[in-house]
């Protein structure tokens, strides 16, 4: 006598074989969000680096015009917490972070980051702090700290600037 379809045992073999092809599919799935999310958290520290040197060249640049010497107005910077700069001010002088600097917030339609208390808060925290290497030359040290979960990641990034007005 034959009979037809499955035993007890080939469907659990069966459904076996389903859950580790499934399971493994979404650990792929989510190692890729996870990359992703990685990947992009790192893309817009690489860009808030990036702006923080922006930020003391322009200073730098904007005491030239005024007839000020180079490093007018970037003394908070030269200290072992560091500074930040929040460009949107109306008058953009680097501050001292204390013992933290504060967290980075995004404007919710332009997308700009800055430190205006009404913005959405960000998970990136920046400090920028300076280091004489001669009379006409500094290094600038930007730090960009932020966390997923219990993860925290940090991104470093270091270039120098010239006096090339050589005011002093």
């Amino acid at each position: 006598m034959k009979k037809k379809g499955f035993t007890i045992i080939e469907s659990l073999v069966a459904i076996a074989i389903l859950l580790v092809a499934v399971s493994g599919a979404s650990s792929a799935i989510q190692t890729g969000i996870s990359s992703y999310i990685f990947s992009k958290d790192q893309i817009i520290a690489f860009y808030l680096a990036q702006e923080g040197f922006e930020q003391i060249r322009n200073i730098r640049d904007e005491n030239s015009l005024a007839g000020d010497t180079w490093l007018t107005n970037l003394s908070s910077c030269f200290t072992a917490n560091g500074c930040y700069v929040d460009i949107l001010a109306p008058n953009p002088v680097p501050e001292t972070c204390g013992s933290d600097c504060p967290i980075l917030r995004q404007h919710p339609t332009s997308g700009f980051y800055g430190y205006d208390s009404s913005w959405n808060t960000t998970v990136f925290k920046r400090e920028i702090v300076l280091e004489d290497i001669n009379d006409n030359e500094v290094s600038i040290l930007v730090t960009v700290d932020w966390s997923k979960g219990t993860v925290s990641r940090q991104f470093k990034a270091r270039e120098n600037i010239l006096n090339w007005q050589n005011d002093e």
